[in-house]
């Protein structure tokens, strides 16, 4: 039997804590990384941003229509750095807070994904 296609695959919202995802530095400041974690039979998808010196981690879902937000991998930022946009509809939300600043579904927020920078490592919380 073959391997389901990905949009067959369950999704799961949550990770558990303490999962290394990546050195600090692998991520640019300003930038963005995203990841897919199987747990157990099912997948997360979510992205980490660095900026300002600070980190956060989001679930890849557009509160507007629930579409991953890169178009491209790991191109969740806009060109200058400065804001995460949805590449389907042009949402744009702040960085570390997660707050929609304009497009469709200004007023709402991405989905927090706990992660922290400790001793040069990103890692679920």
């Amino acid at each position: 039997m073959s391997d389901p296609a990905p949009t067959d695959r369950k999704r799961v919202w949550t990770t558990p804590p303490g999962v290394a995802l990546c050195a600090l530095e692998d991520i640019a400041e300003p930038g963005s990384r995203g990841f897919v974690l199987q747990i157990g039979e099912a997948y997360f998808h979510g992205f980490v941003v660095r900026k300002d010196g600070g980190v956060a981690g989001w679930v890849d879902r557009c509160p507007h229509q629930g579409f991953p937000i890169a178009v491209e991998l790991d191109r969740y930022l806009t060109p200058d750095g400065s804001l995460i946009l949805c590449g389907w509809h042009g949402a744009v939300f702040e960085p570390l807070s997660g707050a929609c600043v304009g497009g469709p579904c200004a007023g709402g927020k991405l989905t927090p994904w706990p992660v922290t920078a400790d001793g040069g490592v990103i890692r679920t919380v």
